[in-house]
Parts: structure tokens; sequence; C-alpha cells
């Protein structure tokens, strides 16, 4: 598939009380008594997708897309300083997720994860694997400590003056995640500005060479979308996600029985292939398309590869 469905708008969405003074926004896409499927965006923070639910069938699934704490129209907004985020960690998104599947009436769903949603997707079927159906997996990543430390250090290698410029923003001596956390939670807006549009130019820069690229990928959100991504981005980076390192590597055999698609560029800077790799080979019911010519944002082939996978799962 490479043209994704026609656009729709949702039939049903709301704001769901999740507790500790949070509500995260859903909303609804495709057939009410189709397959169940929810999509976790990425970031974190990065807020529901614009384009996705158009991969899936709108005649054959019920498509359910929400935003995670902090972001999108789900409140507080992280871009707020004075909002808790000692409430916003994975645990705490794993329990929404499933609150608004018990809230939709789901029994079982299909669950798709992209970039960060791959770790969130991954965490939630080896928690609740009676509850997922399948797994669909988009540019995989499992936010260990060792892979967050080479988006934000290592992947500087490559591109020597922008990880420069990146690192300049935060005093010597500062962790690098710990001293953008800081800025983003300062009072003053225009620090908090300044800090969100470093760090994006340096997504934008780790993603430059890519086919599906494009100079303002990050940093073209509105200042205030920018900010809460950017916030909870550090944030759960600063915490390792709240996840034991290499737990959902160690774990997966929890889902064995769970048949799965993994599709990763083999050119993603951003998360490299290796992961992807090694899950699919410890997992016996997950089969891995590496894209040859794809980074993370995907293009041509990748869409093709996607569509794959969604077909996998579609009902006849």
């Amino acid at each position: 598939m490479t043209n994704p469905f026609p656009p729709i708008e949702p039939h049903d969405d709301g704001f769901l009380d999740v507790g500790d003074g949070n509500t995260v926004h859903w909303k609804v896409f495709g057939n009410p008594e189709g397959k169940p499927v929810v999509i976790l965006h990425g970031g974190p923070g990065s807020g529901s997708p614009k384009g996705t639910q158009r991969s899936f069938d709108p005649t054959k699934f019920r498509i359910v897309l929400f935003d995670q704490r902090g972001c999108g129209r789900s409140t507080p907004h992280a871009s707020d300083p004075a909002t808790d985020m000692s409430v916003n960690t994975t645990d705490h998104l794993l329990r929404d997720t499933e609150l608004l599947r018990e809230h939709l009436g789901v029994d079982r769903w299909l669950v798709f994860g992209g970039s960060w949603g791959t770790t969130l997707a991954l965490a939630y079927a080896e928690r609740f694997p009676e509850r997922v159906t399948g797994l669909i997996l988009v540019s995989v990543t499992t936010s260990t400590r060792a892979e967050t430390d080479w988006l934000y250090r290592g992947v500087g290698r490559f591109f020597p003056a922008e990880w420069a410029a990146f690192r300049a923003e935060v005093p010597d001596g500062t962790d690098l995640l710990a001293g953008y956390l800081a800025l983003l939670s300062d009072p003053d807006p225009d620090v908090r500005s300044r800090a969100a549009t470093a760090w994006c130019a340096w997504e934008d820069a780790v993603l430059s060479m890519e086919i599906s690229g494009k100079p303002d990928m990050y940093s073209d959100k509105a200042s205030d979308a920018m900010v809460a991504m950017v916030r909870i981005c550090a944030h759960y980076g600063v915490h390792g996600a709240w996840l034991e390192e290499g737990a959902l590597l160690r774990d997966v055999g929890k889902l064995a029985d769970i048949p799965a698609v993994l599709v990763h560029g083999r050119r993603d800077m951003s998360c490299p292939a290796e992961t992807a790799w090694k899950l699919a080979k410890a997992w016996p019911g997950a089969e891995l398309h590496l894209v040859e010519d794809s980074g993370h944002r995907g293009g041509p082939d990748f869409r093709t590869a996607l569509g794959a996978a969604v077909a996998k799962f579609t009902p006849s």
C-alpha cells in the first residue's frame, strides 16, 4: 500500500479523567464495529499523529488515538512550568491506556506504536498480554539509557557542529538532559522557547540525511507543542523511561504467542536497527522488515512495508 486511505473525521472523541489531576484526549475513527486498534504516538510528548489512522481501512477497523499525558489536547499541558511532571511516567501511561480500553469497552486490541510509541507498546503488551491481539512496531526503540545516549550524544560524531551547538545551551559539567529539563521548567517563557528550539534543531540535524527528512521536521511545531514535547522527552530521558535497562528485550518471551511485525529503516540515525533486530531475533512471533532506503521518517518503500504489515492484521 503506497497510498493511505482517504482522510476521515473521528466519529467519537472526549476527555478521560485518568487521575492525578490529568485528563487525556481521545478520538475514534472508522467502523464502530470494526477490529479495534490503538495507536501509541511517539516523542514522548509529540501528541497524536495527524495521519497514521489513514494506514488502516476505516471500514474494517475501529481506530483509537489519544494524546499521552501533558501533550496535544490532554491536560494539564507540559508547556506550563507549573505542571507536575512527577505524575507523568511510563507506568502512568500504561495505566491510562488500560483505563481508555475499559472506557471504550474494548476487550482486546491491535497495538500500533511508532518510535517512542514502540517502547510504550512493548511495555503495555508485556504487562497486559491478554489484551493484545497483535503489534505493529514502526521505527523501533526500547528507550534504554544506551539508546538515549546514542541519540543525544553518540550520533553527534556524525554532526559535530550541530551537536556542539546543542550541548552549548547547557553549562559545562551539567548533565545534558537534566540541564535541558531544568531549562524547560524555567518560569521564563523565553528560556523555555530557546531551549526547545535548540533541542529541535538537534533532532532535525539527526534526520537531515534521510530521504524523507526536511529542515524543520521538529522545529515547525507550534511553540507550546514544541516546549511540551521537549520537556517530556527530557523528563523521560533523565529517568531512563522508568524502565529497568534492557527489561523490554529480556521479557519479550512473554509475547511469544502474540504476532508482530516490525518495520524499521536501515538508515535510521535516531534509532539504529540493532534494537529491532535483537527484538525480532528473541521474539518467535515477530517478523522484521528492514527497509534499505529509509530512515526514521520512512519513505516510499517504508510505506509499502507498513501497508503489508497492516494487511497482515486486516480482517477479510
